[in-house]
């Protein structure tokens, strides 16, 4: 994914903050005694977003932009989702207000709303 500024028509937000989202980018990626430490596209596309959004990577804009990578890596990993524009927001929002103790449990809702549905 490209980094830099991200522009919104003449609103300008998201400026990066240092190196944050190079390291966000990165984390998801990375491997420990040479198998990736989330194994999954749809747990690497659930941290891409908590790390986005909680991190902080941009000057302004991190939940929507946050959204946006996460919607951008879904499409380009080809991970299909039922999420309507009105559910990443209220998720996205809930991850904002969450407190860091509860990053587990808001990771295992992102990879639940993902699964595919049964029957």
């Amino acid at each position: 994914m490209a980094t830099g500024s991200i522009r919104s028509g003449a609103y300008n937000s998201g400026n990066l903050r240092g190196e944050a989202l190079e390291g966000i980018l990165g984390s998801i990626e990375q491997t420990m005694f040479g198998e990736s430490l989330y194994r999954s596209r749809e747990e690497k596309a659930a941290h891409l977003l908590y790390f986005i959004v909680k991190d902080h990577p941009f000057t302004d804009g991190n939940k929507r932009i946050g959204s946006l990578l996460f919607l951008m890596y879904l499409n380009q990993e080809d991970v299909a989702h039922r999420l309507n524009p009105q559910a990443l927001t209220a998720l996205t929002l809930l991850i904002a207000e969450s407190a860091p103790a509860g990053k587990d449990l808001m990771i295992r809702l992102i990879i639940n709303l993902l699964a595919e549905p049964v029957g």
